[in-house]
């Protein structure tokens, strides 16, 4: 297999366009997860501690939150289709990639000075096919509930027709 297939098969794989994401940042990752025929979107919000790849399809970040007193990392591929979207909340002054020190801390000593940036020009990628299939997802959602009314209130004609029926029973004796 030739390099230039491999690299034409990698770059199909690639969105679009994904946020530049830097060590210190402080980001929501938005991912899909499925639970049974069940999918909804769950919300990962800390500090980047590692970027890796960066640029490749297998770029990735390691994002670390301190959920209940005890830390919690995950890595998210930036490319995979379970990543909805990235978010930056606010970004922060470090001098290295990779924040393991902040491992070690808690509380003040955890903390990174701030810097100032452009919020929205920063998070301003739009992945249409993310955007349609949270659509969709909506979508199939009202369905869903707009059935699951039609039935009931097609079980609440059925019992008002029933007491309707013995009213009238009740009337004629």
């Amino acid at each position: 297999m030739s390099f230039a297939l491999i690299q034409k098969v990698n770059d199909e794989q690639k969105k679009a366009q994904v946020v530049d994401v830097r060590s210190g940042d402080t980001v929501r990752v938005y991912q899909k997860i499925k639970e049974g025929n069940k999918e909804r979107i769950q919300m990962f919000e800390g500090v980047v501690i590692r970027t890796d790849n960066k640029g490749q399809h297998t770029s990735r970040i390691t994002v670390r939150k301190v959920a209940s007193g005890v830390g919690v990392e995950k890595s998210f591929l930036l490319h995979s289709p379970l990543v909805e979207k990235v978010e930056i909340v606010r970004r922060a002054k470090v001098r290295r990639n990779f924040l393991s020190f902040l491992r070690k801390r808690s509380g003040k000593s955890a903390r990174l000075t701030a810097v100032k940036f452009d919020r929205e020009a920063v998070n301003a990628v739009r992945d249409e096919h993310a955007e349609e299939e949270a659509a969709r997802l909506k979508e199939e959602k009202a369905k869903e509930a707009a059935e699951k009314k039609a039935a009931e209130d097609a079980k609440q004609a059925e019992l008002d027709a029933k007491a309707a029926e013995v009213a009238a029973r009740h009337a004629e004796n």
